[in-house]
């Protein structure tokens, strides 16, 4: 993923194709999802630095995504993304900040939580369900 963005990041959204920008946004979530796995791993292992760091690029990432939605990508690039998406464009772009903001608060609870599972649960996976349920297409 890092190398999409280093070879066309420079890009501004506008000068990238849609094709570009859906395969962005998939890279990235799919960068999320497997980020998310290795979040879970490392709080229930006791390694919170480790899980705060993937947190904190998790939460960016995030961010990133608020851009990655433009008119012109609705449709083909194999997207999994519904119309939903840019009929309520703000309610999609208010739940990636609160996945965003999720995980900023996520590296302030962790280490003190006395349910990491229900924890990570109420601040990380259900933004993604919240998310995969509303916005994409099922598999």
């Amino acid at each position: 993923m890092s190398l999409f963005f280093t070879t066309i990041g420079f890009q501004s959204i506008a000068e990238q194709t849609a094709e570009e920008i859906i395969k962005g946004r998939k890279a990235l979530f799919s960068k999320n999802y497997s980020t998310a796995k290795r979040v879970q791993s490392f709080s229930f292992n006791g390694d919170f630095d480790e899980a705060k760091e993937l947190m904190i690029e998790m939460s960016e990432n995030y961010k990133t995504l608020l851009g990655l939605f433009p008119e012109n990508t609705q449709k083909g690039f194999k997207t999994e993304s519904l119309p939903i998406i840019w009929e309520e464009k703000d309610a999609f772009n208010a739940l990636m900040q609160k996945s965003s903001d999720d995980m900023i608060k996520l590296t302030s609870v962790i280490e003190d939580s006395d349910d990491i599972r229900g924890t990570l649960q109420e601040l990380m996976w259900s933004n993604c369900k919240a998310c995969h349920s509303k916005y994409r297409m099922s598999n």
